[in-house]
């Protein structure tokens, strides 16, 4: 682990924590490598029953991948590549094999919001705020894999609500939408999840593992070739001119290719 990323273990709980609030939390390649990390640990430990990911200070869950990431991208194939090692992660942290829960304060966007749809139960304050605004920012695409995330637990209406008009949730509205399990006040976090974490660990495990292997291969059934889609949004001169502006003004006028 980094300093990124911080771990801690207690009372058969691994929590992890996204260390980057000057940031947002938002993710370097080291952080999403963690997380593979975390979810392995998880999986050899037969004393853990339960995962967090959480985020650090209270501006954010995780803003997406951090844009400089994407500042070396050339053609579609690094999406394609980029997107592949995203859903490394989100599909590992979706297998395993006890229950996930993110803990959201703030702005939970993007990779971000794809990481905390592949948790099982998401809790969230007040202050959290979801989408993944990227037709307004960025002009690049989600993967199916990533998508299928949303539309199971959106739905198509919302998941288009939030992908085509930039649309971001606020804490209730991801609660009615069934996104969210539980809101709770901003100090009453981490004994929410404090409580949700006992009662998970008082239940049958092997039911608790079954219902999440399930609901994973139900997940897989929505997937369809991606590639052309993907490697068009990423290969595309509205991107690469978003990613270059991103840190002063955006991209302009979008063209279209």
């Amino acid at each position: 682990m980094t300093e990124e990323l911080l771990l801690d273990v207690a009372d058969g709980v691994l929590t992890v924590t996204l260390n980057r609030p000057e940031a947002r939390n938002a993710l370097t390649w080291a952080m999403y490598d963690g997380l593979r990390e975390a979810c392995e640990r998880v999986d050899a430990d037969p004393d853990l029953r339960a995962l967090v990911i959480t985020g650090a200070g209270d501006r954010a869950f995780a803003a997406g991948t951090d844009i400089r990431q994407f500042a070396d991208f050339a053609t579609g194939q690094d999406g394609l590549d980029y997107e592949a090692r995203i859903a490394d992660v989100v599909d590992r942290l979706e297998a395993v094999q006890v229950p996930t829960v993110a803990a959201v304060r703030g702005y939970c966007v993007g990779g971000g919001l794809v990481l905390a749809a592949a948790c099982d139960l998401r809790l969230a304050t007040r202050s959290a705020r979801f989408g993944a605004p990227i037709a307004a920012t960025l002009g690049n695409c989600l993967s199916a894999n990533s998508q299928s995330f949303l539309l199971l637990h959106l739905g198509l209406a919302r998941t288009n609500d939030v992908l085509l008009r930039a649309r971001m949730l606020d804490a209730d509205g991801a609660l009615a939408a069934g996104f969210v399990n539980e809101v709770c006040e901003e100090d009453e976090l981490d004994g929410l999840v404090a409580d949700t974490t006992a009662t998970l660990l008082a239940h049958a495990p092997l039911t608790l593992w079954a219902t999440k292997q399930l609901n994973r291969r139900m997940r897989r059934q929505l997937l369809v070739d991606d590639h052309d889609v993907v490697a068009r949004a990423f290969g595309s001169d509205d991107f690469h001119r978003a990613v270059a502006d991103f840190p002063r003004r955006g991209p302009g006028e979008w063209r279209g290719h």
